[in-house]
This record gives structure tokens, C-alpha cells and sequence, in this order.
């Protein structure tokens, strides 16, 4: 069984040969937010070149590196080595969640495999990652937004040149309304509950991908919703309604 414990115990698995090193501050400080990672494994043939830039990051942030040699090409051994060591450890039942760091969609079974034994999955890839590992966990945070405006952690470029472009605030209303369930008669929602089945629906929703920091500033941002605080009973939204204007005769001219 888990752990009875405030926060919750986390494994962290990262797949170096499709997670790049600038992302991993980032990642531990998202992780913190989450629980504490008790667990923290790291996957890849480190025997070249290629991933030397982990080792900075593996150093600093207690990592424990798994060499994983490819012996045949196009085989990654690495993908097998971290899918046995999660089993392992979900056997072990020490654990609540699991973070898998990768964008690839070969790890959609394991987390599913997780999910139904109880464990949280949380994913962490970029936006490249296909849909499927990304419904797979659940909740899946994108890469590209972890990164601050500024300077990136570990290397000293500019994050902002690498980041994608935010997407505009008001494409989320759509999204969000969808989630307004359980409204009162006059249709007021509490924020906290289109949160959680905002989440539910799309594990992979984030405000950060609309260039807001929380779901109360994304809302406002956004123009489609009305905003009720109050004291003691949280933050409500409700849909604004949209008056429609009235349609002129063919002729355009008014009835007298």
C-alpha cells in the first residue's frame, strides 16, 4: 500500500534519449508543486556524446543514471530498461505516482498499465507528444511551458526564443464552458470544480499554454465568462451572454 503521508511519493523516470537536458530544473521544480520525488531514475546510452548534456543536471539534482548500450540499431533499450523498473517499483507499493518524462507515445501502455493499479501518472513531454500517451496519464504537462521568459536554468540561453508562442486566452472558452457542469439556476459554476473536470476532460489543459499562471487569470483574460467572489464561497463564473443583434428586414429599414 502507499505511504500514508501528506505529500504525495513520487518516482521520477526520464527517458534522456527524448527529453532534452535544458528542461530539467524546470521539470524538479514543477515536480515539487506535486509531491516529493523519492525516486529519481534517468535512461539512455550515455557511453557517446549525445547526452553529455545531462550530466550537469544528473549531477546537481541527484539522478540516478541507468546506462542503457544499444547494441542494435534502432532499438532502444533504454525504453525497456525504465518499463521494467516501473513495474518494479509499482510492485514494491511504495509509491503514489509516477512522472514519466518522455515524448514518446511508446510509453501510452505503461501508464495506462499504472493508472489502473491505483498510481497518479503524471507526463511530462513536448508538444510534439502524441495525444494518446498524453490521455494516457493523468495529467500531462508540457515542457514548453515550464520555461521561463527569461533565462533558462543550466545553460544561460533565452528561453523566450525557444518557447512556443502562447496561444490567445480566448481560445480556451470553449474548453472551459464545456466544463461548467452542476451550474446553479443562474448558472454559476465554482472554479475550483471546472478545474478538476477541465483536467478530467483534457489532462494535458494548462493555463500556462495560454500564457496565464492559474485558471482564475485565464478566465478573465479570456472575455467569454462573468466572475463572482465572495467570501467564505470561493470564485463562481458563469457564461456571459452574448446578445445577438436584431436582424434587419431585406430592406433595411425599421417598422414604423
Amino acid at each position: 500500500m502507499a505511504r500514508n503521508r501528506e505529500a504525495l511519493s513520487l518516482a521520477v523516470l526520464i527517458d534522456a534519449d527524448n527529453t532534452s537536458a535544458r528542461y530539467a530544473q524546470a521539470i524538479f521544480e514543477e515536480i515539487v508543486k506535486l509531491g516529493e520525488a523519492d525516486v529519481r531514475r534517468i535512461y539512455g546510452d550515455f557511453s557517446g556524446t549525445q547526452l553529455g548534456n545531462w550530466d550537469k543536471a544528473i549531477q546537481s539534482l541527484a539522478i540516478l543514471q541507468h546506462q542503457q548500450r544499444s547494441n542494435s540499431k534502432g532499438k532502444n533499450a533504454a525504453d525497456i530498461a525504465l518499463v521494467i523498473d516501473a513495474m518494479d517499483l509499482l510492485y514494491k507499493n511504495n509509491l503514489d505516482g509516477v512522472c514519466l518524462v518522455s515524448s514518446d507515445s511508446d510509453f501510452t501502455r505503461l501508464a495506462q498499465r499504472l493508472r489502473e493499479e491505483g498510481l497518479t501518472v503524471y507526463g511530462f513531454g513536448e508538444r510534439k507528444t502524441p495525444e494518446a500517451f498524453r490521455n494516457a496519464c493523468s495529467r500531462f504537462i508540457y515542457l514548453e511551458n515550464l520555461l521561463d521568459s527569461g533565462t533558462e536554468k543550466g545553460n544561460g540561453t533565452t528561453a523566450s526564443a525557444k518557447a512556443e508562442k502562447k496561444e490567445s486566452p480566448s481560445k480556451a472558452i470553449k474548453l472551459i464552458a464545456k466544463a461548467i457542469e452542476d451550474a446553479d439556476e443562474d448558472g454559476w459554476a465554482n472554479l475550483g470544480s471546472v478545474g478538476t473536470r477541465l483536467l478530467a476532460a483534457a489532462p494535458d489543459f494548462d493555463s500556462r499554454t495560454y500564457g496565464c499562471s492559474n485558471l482564475s487569470t485565464l478566465v478573465e483574460k479570456s472575455g467569454g465568462f462573468e466572475i463572482r467572489k465572495e467570501p467564505g464561497k470561493g470564485v463562481h463564473i458563469r457564461r456571459k451572454v452574448v446578445k445577438r443583434r436584431a436582424r434587419k428586414q431585406s430592406s433595411g429599414t425599421e417598422d414604423k
